[in-house]
């Protein structure tokens, strides 16, 4: 779909937005530029009335825009770090992975739970917070305010347990290597991961951000794997009654990750395309925070921290578990 008159004035606020959020970010403690697109998209949304004409180019920022960004976001993938944390770590990874994924459509089904902004929560729970939910959002999400949401609750569950569990874990752990793997096995995002881990010390942060991008390795084919069991649950209780397709930007994400796995792009280079990717993240977040009614937020929000802290406990559990067994 290409762009139109009728909706650059939209884009254009969700550009300023965006483009704010991004360069204050920084100044604001514990908050990234795609939450604080969001949280301002929000406050504006509801306290000033969104004008007809904005509209159209607000929902182009929160649909294509969101798609363009995930394209450039696998730019941050790759499979390497698989290599570096060891195949046996690798596999305990993936096998938590599973859980968390299965965990959430079990746990739908079993609370009849519709809202898809349960399973976003949870699918940012296993993998990487925002970035995860952006990529999967446009495929399970029934409404674009779902991934906002899920977004805010998600970020909200990672810093509360990037202050709690490293100091839990310090109290039941002696050796540093399984203080790290579990931090970076369960918290959501990197930056969480990042905190919890260089605030207890340099093994134990190094340790658990090698874990951690091992698990963001495992987006694309979580994002695959994730997106068909939703639709088959979705399903009349058949598992071949519904057709799966793959979104144009999901086969470029693929296929982008795959060459940036097996070809050395220069630095100078990567890192451009990554930050262009963010830029856009945080434009579409902009544009969802102002469709988000504080109703909904509280209403939806209410559900999914619940919902969130479940699976992300069973995480805990699981990385404990294979932790303390092998």
């Amino acid at each position: 779909m290409l762009l139109n008159k009728q909706q650059l004035p939209g884009l254009l606020i969700a550009i300023l937005l965006g483009f704010g959020a991004h360069f204050l970010a920084p100044f604001v403690p514990q908050v990234n530029g795609v939450i604080l697109a969001f949280l301002v998209g929000v406050i504006l949304g509801n306290v000033l009335p969104i004008h007809e004409a904005l509209k159209p180019g607000i929902n182009y920022s929160s649909s294509k825009v969101l798609e363009f960004a995930i394209i450039f976001l696998a730019f941050s993938i790759s499979f390497q770090s698989i290599a570096v944390i060891g195949w046996q770590k690798f596999i305990f990874v993936l096998v938590i992975v599973l859980i968390s994924l299965l965990s959430t459509i079990w746990l739908a089904k079993r609370l009849k739970n519709n809202d898809s902004t349960g399973w976003l929560v949870g699918f940012g729970t296993a993998i990487c917070g925002s970035s995860a939910i952006a990529a999967v959002a446009p495929i399970i999400s029934k409404d674009k305010e779902d991934a906002g949401i899920a977004i805010a609750v998600v970020n909200l569950l990672g810093s509360i347990g990037m202050i709690l569990l490293p100091f839990t874990l310090k109290a039941l752990f002696t050796q540093e290597n399984e203080i790290g793997f579990i931090l970076g096995a369960t918290l959501q995002s990197v930056g969480n991961v990042a905190g919890a881990g260089y605030g207890l010390s340099q093994e134990i942060g190094d340790s658990a951000l090698t874990v951690k991008l091992a698990r963001v390795a495992l987006l694309t084919p979580a994002v695959i794997f994730f997106s068909y069991m939703v639709k088959t649950k979705e399903a009349d209780g058949s598992a071949n009654s519904v057709k799966f397709n793959l979104p144009y930007y999901l086969w470029i994400f693929v296929v982008i990750t795959v060459i940036n796995s097996v070809i050395t792009i220069p630095e100078n280079i990567l890192e451009s395309l990554k930050d262009t990717g963010k830029i856009l993240l945080t434009i579409s977040m902009a544009a969802i925070g102002l469709k988000v009614s504080f109703k909904k937020l509280w209403q939806s929000g209410k559900m999914a921290i619940g919902f969130g802290t479940v699976i992300f406990l069973i995480q805990i559990a699981a990385t404990v578990g294979l932790v303390l067994v092998f």
